[in-house]
C-alpha cells in the first residue's frame, strides 16, 4: 500500500467528481484510480476498517445502493460472512465499493463530506 492519498472513484458518480474537484481546490495531491477498473486492494480494504472502525464497519465499505449489491442479495448475505469474505468480495468488485474511497496518508475516507475530509486532511 502507498502512503499517498489513493482516491477511487468512478467517473459517473457525481459524488466522486465533487471529491476530486474539492481536493483540486484544497491543493491536496492525491493519485486518482478508477474503482471498477482497479478496486482497491485486501489491504487497502483492511486499512479502510481500521479507519472506520465500529460494529457496523464492514457494511460502510459496501456501495449498499448499487446494482451489485442488490441482485447479490448483500443486504440478506452480509451478515453471514466473515470479514475475509466480505473484503475478497469487495477486491474483486469495484461496483460493490463505496465511493469515493480515499485512502493513504493516515487517512481512511468513504463517500464524501466536506468537514470531514477537511478535518482529516488539514
Amino acid at each position: 500500500m502507498s502512503s499517498a492519498l489513493a482516491v477511487y472513484t468512478y467517473a459517473n458518480c457525481d459524488t466522486c467528481r465533487r471529491a476530486v474537484k474539492w481536493l483540486r481546490a484544497e491543493g491536496i495531491a492525491f493519485v486518482e484510480k478508477p474503482i471498477r477498473e482497479t478496486p482497491p486492494s485486501s489491504a487497502e480494504l483492511r486499512a479502510m476498517l481500521a479507519h472506520l472502525g465500529g460494529a457496523d464497519a464492514l457494511r460502510k465499505l459496501f456501495n449498499t445502493s448499487g446494482r451489485d449489491y442488490r441482485e447479490l442479495k448483500l443486504g440478506e448475505k452480509l451478515p453471514a460472512m466473515t470479514e475475509a469474505q466480505a473484503l475478497a468480495l469487495l477486491a474483486a468488485n469495484g461496483n460493490l465499493v463505496k465511493r469515493p474511497f480515499a485512502i493513504g496518508q493516515g487517512v481512511g475516507r468513504v463517500g464524501f463530506d466536506e468537514k470531514v475530509w477537511a478535518a482529516a486532511l488539514h
